[in-house]
C-alpha cells in the first residue's frame, strides 16, 4: 500500500510539473496578444456621391389669373365654391344683365332701321339707272342717289358693330374663368358694384397641378449648374423638402430659360418646375430645395474622425495585409454628413482605422475589428445642410 501511494504522489507531482511548464510557455504569448493595440477599421468601397445643398425656397403657381369685371354692373350671384377646382370657361359671377339686354335690343332695332334705309336706297338706284340712260334725269341726281346708298350701307355696318359691342357686353355680364385651376375666396359679394377700373379683383385662379419653386442663388453658381446639367442629363433634378427639412418625396427640374440677374443683389432667381398632382404645394408656401452641386462616380469617403491633420497635411491610418498600421497622406474633398470625400491617396479595398488612432505608431502590429457607426442612418444619402 505504501508503494502504491508513493507512485500516485509521484505521478501527481509529474503532472503538476508539466502543467506548470506549459503555463510558463503560454504566458508570454498571451501577454503579447494583450499588448497589441486594438483598432476599429472600415474597408473602403466606392459609391456614387452627390453633393447637394438645401436652400430656402418659395412656391409659386405656374399660371395665375385675376378675375376682373369687363363691364360696370351689380353682382347678382356667385356661382362657384371657394377653393374648388375650376375649368376654363366656367361662369363664376353673374352681373345683372338687364341693362345690357336692353342695349342689345336697341342696337338690333337701329340695325333694322339702317338696313331698311339701305334697301330703299338700292331700289332708288335701280329706278334711276334706266332714266339716266335716256337722259330723263341729270347726272347729279343719279350721283346723289348713289351717295345716299353708300351712306346707308355705312350706317348698316356701324349698326352691326354697335350690336356686336352690346352683345359682347351682355356676354361679359357672365364672368368666366380664363384658365383652369383652383379658385381662391371671392373678393366681392352679391350686390357689389364692380367696374373695369377696380383695383381689387373679384377672385383669383391659380393653376397648381404644376408649381414653380423659386430659389435665389448667386449668379456665380449658374454656369456650374448649367455645366452639370449638360454633362449628366438635359434636366437637373432637384428634391423638394418641407420647411423643416423633411423630404416630401417630390422632385422637379431647374428651368434655365428666362433667368435674369438682379442688379441690386447680384442674385438670380432659379425656377424649379415641380409636378403637383395632389396639390400638396400651395402658392406662397415656404419649402427647401436640395440643389445638386457636384456628382462623383465611385467616390471614396471616410468618417471625419479618421482624418488626422499635421501641419496642414491630412492623413489617415491604414492596416495592411500583414496587420501593420501605416500612416498615409491623403487629399480631402468636401465634408458631407461628417464624412470626407477622399480625392487622392487611397483606393478601394483598403482598411482605414476609424477608432484607436491615438495608440498607433508606424509599422506597429495591431488587432483590427470591424467599425460600427455610433449614429444610426449615418450611411444615408449625403447632403450639405
Amino acid at each position: 500500500m505504501m508503494f502504491i501511494r508513493r507512485r500516485y504522489v509521484g505521478a501527481l507531482l509529474a503532472v503538476m510539473t508539466v502543467v506548470g511548464l506549459a503555463g510558463c510557455d503560454g504566458a508570454p504569448h498571451a501577454q503579447d496578444a494583450q499588448a497589441l493595440p486594438q483598432v476599429s477599421v472600415m474597408t473602403l468601397a466606392g459609391e456614387d456621391l452627390v453633393i447637394s445643398e438645401d436652400l430656402p425656397a418659395r412656391v409659386a403657381a405656374v399660371r395665375s389669373a385675376d378675375i376682373r369685371a369687363q363691364i360696370s354692373g351689380i353682382v347678382q350671384r356667385r356661382l362657384f365654391e371657394q377653393g374648388a377646382e375650376i375649368s376654363a370657361g366656367t361662369v363664376l359671377f353673374q352681373i345683372n344683365p338687364a341693362p345690357f339686354k336692353a342695349d342689345v335690343d336697341s342696337a338690333a332695332a337701329a340695325l333694322q332701321r339702317a338696313e331698311a334705309v339701305l334697301a330703299r336706297a338700292r331700289i332708288q338706284i335701280e329706278r334711276l339707272t334706266p332714266l339716266l340712260r335716256t337722259e330723263a334725269i341729270s347726272r347729279q341726281t343719279y350721283d346723289d342717289a348713289v351717295s345716299q346708298r353708300d351712306q346707308a350701307a355705312a350706317d348698316v355696318a356701324q349698326a352691326k358693330a354697335t350690336l356686336a359691342r352690346h352683345q359682347l357686353n351682355l356676354q361679359f355680364a357672365s364672368v368666366q374663368a380664363p384658365i383652369t385651376g383652383r379658385i381662391d375666396q371671392a373678393l366681392v359679394s352679391e350686390g357689389a358694384l364692380v367696374s373695369p377700373t377696380d383695383t381689387t379683383p373679384m377672385a383669383r385662379i391659380q393653376q397648381i397641378d404644376q408649381v414653380y419653386v423659386d430659389v435665389r442663388q448667386p449668379a456665380s453658381v449658374l454656369d456650374s449648374l448649367r455645366q452639370q446639367a449638360g454633362s449628366t442629363a438635359p434636366e437637373l433634378t432637384v428634391d423638394i423638402l418641407s420647411s423643416d427639412g423633411t423630404p416630401l418625396g417630390m422632385q422637379g427640374h431647374i428651368l434655365f430659360s428666362g433667368i435674369e440677374v438682379d442688379a441690386g443683389t447680384g442674385d438670380v432667381l432659379l425656377r424649379v418646375l415641380v409636378d403637383n398632382p395632389e396639390r400638396r404645394l400651395l402658392p406662397g408656401l415656404y419649402v427647401q430645395a436640395r440643389i445638386p452641386r457636384a456628382r462623383y462616380a465611385n467616390a471614396l469617403s471616410v468618417p471625419q474622425q479618421a482624418v488626422v491633420r499635421t501641419s496642414g497635411q491630412a492623413s489617415v491610418w491604414v492596416v495592411n495585409d500583414q496587420g501593420q498600421a501605416q500612416q498615409v497622406p491623403v487629399t480631402t474633398g468636401e465634408l458631407v454628413a461628417r464624412q470626407y470625400r477622399i480625392a487622392s491617396g487611397l483606393s478601394a479595398g483598403q482598411q482605414v482605422v476609424i477608432e484607436g488612432i491615438e495608440r498607433l505608431t508606424p509599422g506597429a502590429q495591431v488587432i483590427a475589428h470591424p467599425w460600427q457607426p455610433l449614429v444610426a442612418g449615418q450611411q444615408a444619402s449625403p447632403h450639405i445642410r
